[in-house]
């Protein structure tokens, strides 16, 4: 069987035939070594075309990504392989701050020494102001419990459902050491809740209380005595200006006669807040109700099983006077308002025999604040409470009145670094007209990140 020549073989011959059929024969003898060199020449090409041909079509070069500006530094790499939250909804954003907080003191009073180790040697706690005592000298505390640190997650879906959660803690859980070596405290939960479009559950700031409208302060409140200030767990519903709550309730309670301050936890109903606010370019405005039960039972000889009903009101705001300068402010009044103010200055209620009666009271503040430039601003604040005790039923070593006066300025040297100082003048004085004086000189170093 005859073997097939390859086409490209075949295609050189008849090209070389071709050459070959016009030459003159006389010549044929003489150029046969040249018309071989010539078909192994034209074979050559032809396979090189043959091969071109059946080589794949290149793909074209991709586009040089554009060169970085001179000196622009390359971007950061990622700071995990795997997402942070393996846990969470797909898209879910995580955030993550709080601060460093150093604190320290200089404390005097005439009415007898804050206890060491108590809450009033690291922040101003009006309930804690001596009275009665020796005239006490400076105390000097340092501590860095106020530090803070807090964890959030968000997500918005594809319907536009917006749902966040956050956690924050700080270092006011008490004592795991002691000031001799090592200075050690507990974690504690400020704030741990979920919201979701309009409503949130867990716990947080009161809907009684506006935080907005406290001042730039140097101490961990300010205006202690003057503000309603209260973490607890709840459910808020908001809508546009609107909110309201249902808030974890406790009635705090003065015997009969005077006596150890009873905290019950017998309420069989939540406390309600609702609260309207009006913001605008020159500030805010807003105004609260709450609504409580107060409730005490106890069993055996003696026992007692009553609760009461009270209500209470807020206005607050912060009105701003111009580019540096603005005003804050707070009213607070009521039945039962002793818990939410001056971090329970007062009880809620006073027991008469056996049945409960409401302690009304009003506190309040007002504060002015001046930015001198960008790195330096000042805060002046009045701050004061007043209770109506019924001393056949409380005795008179209750509160009547508290009010304190403070000053600060506070310097920021860098972004986000603070260096303050403050001095408040504070006075307590009970039902039987015995007093009270604290002065303090309060210095804090703030990084907030």
């Amino acid at each position: 069987m005859s073997q097939r020549i390859p086409q490209h073989r075949r295609i050189a011959v008849a090209i070389a035939l071709a050459v070959a059929g016009v030459m003159p024969a006389v010549a044929q003898n003489d150029r046969e070594a040249a018309l071989e060199a010539r078909v192994a020449e034209l074979e050559k090409l032809v396979q090189q075309l043959v091969a071109q041909k059946a080589a794949p079509v290149a793909a074209p070069a991709a586009a040089a990504a554009p060169a970085a500006a001179p000196g622009t530094p390359p971007p950061p790499p990622p700071i995990q392989a795997t997402t942070i939250l393996p846990g969470a909804v797909a898209g879910s954003k995580f955030s993550f701050g709080g601060f460093i907080r150093d604190d320290m003191m200089v404390t005097r009073t005439d009415g007898g020494e804050i206890a060491d180790g108590s809450v009033g040697r690291d922040l101003y706690l009006p309930g804690g102001i001596p009275v009665g005592g020796a005239d006490e000298g400076a105390d000097v505390d340092a501590h860095v419990k106020f530090s803070r640190l807090w964890f959030g997650v968000d997500n918005v879906s594809d319907a536009g459902d917006k749902v966040s959660a956050k956690v924050e803690l700080d270092l006011f859980g008490g004592a795991l050491g002691n000031e001799v070596a090592t200075n050690t405290y507990g974690v504690t939960v400020r704030h741990a809740y979920v919201s979701w479009n309009q409503w949130l559950a867990g716990q947080t700031w009161s809907n009684f209380m506006d935080a907005a409208a406290l001042p730039d302060s140097v101490d961990f409140i300010g205006p202690t005595e003057g503000t309603v200030f209260v973490r607890q767990p709840q459910i808020r519903y908001t809508n546009g200006p609107w909110s309201f709550s249902v808030e974890n309730p406790e009635t705090t309670i003065t015997p009969f006669h005077g006596g150890t301050r009873i905290v019950s936890d017998d309420n069989s109903l939540p406390d309600f807040t609702a609260r309207y606010l009006h913001k605008a370019t020159w500030g805010h405005v807003t105004a609260a109700i709450l609504f409580r039960q107060l409730a005490y039972e106890t069993t055996g000889a003696g026992a007692i099983d009553d609760t009461t009903t009270a209500a209470a009101v807020s206005i607050s705001g912060k009105y701003l006077i111009g580019a540096n300068d603005d005003l804050r402010f707070a009213l607070n009044a009521g039945d039962g308002i002793g818990r939410y103010t001056g971090l329970g200055v007062a009880a809620d209620a006073e027991l008469d025999g056996s049945e409960l009666e409401a302690l009304s009271g009003v506190a309040g503040f007002v504060a002015y604040r001046h930015a001198f430039d960008p790195k330096l601003r000042g805060n002046l604040y009045y701050s004061a409470a007043s209770y109506d005790n019924d001393i056949a039923r409380s005795g008179t070593a209750v509160t009547a009145d508290v009010h304190a006066f403070s000053a600060n300025l506070i310097y920021s040297p860098l972004p986000k670094l603070d260096v303050g100082a403050e001095l408040r003048f504070a006075n307590r004085e009970l039902e039987s007209g015995a007093d009270g004086d604290l002065r303090r000189l309060h210095f804090i170093v703030r990084y907030n990140f």
